[in-house]
């Protein structure tokens, strides 16, 4: 996957700081997962503030996503092999 705009994405939150994903993510997934900055997703390494969640509903992965110049967003995918990869390559399982 070369660009995130490629995907069928939903934005949940803009110009969110990073407690805010965190809390939303926290709040509303029954499972997630905390990873440090540069942790790839669809091909891209993520950046951010650690812990950085990734919340899971089913298939569906919410993530935060900076995008230089344009700030934070909290986004939604659902993307069933990708969920599977973060499920088994991030160390920090939560529920």
């Amino acid at each position: 996957m070369g660009c995130i705009e490629s995907l069928k994405y939903e934005i949940i939150l803009r110009d969110a700081s990073f407690t805010e994903c965190r809390e939303y993510i926290r709040s509303t997934c029954k499972e997630y997962v905390g990873v440090d900055p540069g942790f790839k997703i669809f091909d891209k390494h993520i950046i951010g503030v650690p812990p950085i969640f990734i919340g899971f509903d089913g298939d569906v992965i919410i993530f935060p996503f900076t995008k230089p110049c344009y700030g934070t967003f909290l986004m939604r995918v659902e993307d069933h092999d990708e969920a599977a990869r973060i499920r088994q390559s991030a160390v920090q399982s939560k529920k």
